[in-house]
């Protein structure tokens, strides 16, 4: 499949396909309802930021909550085992921060956070 797509690189440039990314794959069905099931991908930037898309703005306030605490449920599974443990936030997330793709930014508190991911968790055993 990727000799076909290497003849279109001048062209997609950035887009192309990378198995790094998980763009690469021979099983497109599979792929499809990965893609489909909203899975979250994040990494960090040079400076330690992670940004990531939780919703629309025609999403409704319990809509975000949701994408919101799903992400931090994610961004807790993802955490360093390295890292000490005198709370799940501590040395590990030090600030949040929700803004539209071209607006100001509003800061969110960590117990907001902490509130959220503990409402995906009680919708998830219900």
């Amino acid at each position: 499949m990727m000799e076909h797509v290497k003849k279109l690189s001048k062209i997609l440039k950035q887009l192309m396909p990378d198995a790094k990314k998980g763009t690469v794959t021979n099983d497109i069905s599979k792929t499809v309802k990965d893609a489909k099931a909203q899975s979250i991908v994040f990494k960090k930037d040079k400076t330690a930021i992670v940004h990531v898309g939780l919703g629309k703005v025609s999403y409704s306030e319990e809509a975000l909550r949701e994408n919101v605490g799903a992400f931090v449920n994610a961004l807790l599974l993802a955490k360093p085992a390295g890292l000490k443990k005198s709370s799940k936030y501590a040395g590990y997330v030090d600030s949040f921060h929700i803004c539209s793709t071209m607006g100001q930014y509003f800061p969110i508190s960590i117990q907001s956070l902490s509130m959220a991911a503990d409402h995906i968790n009680r919708l998830q055993v219900q």
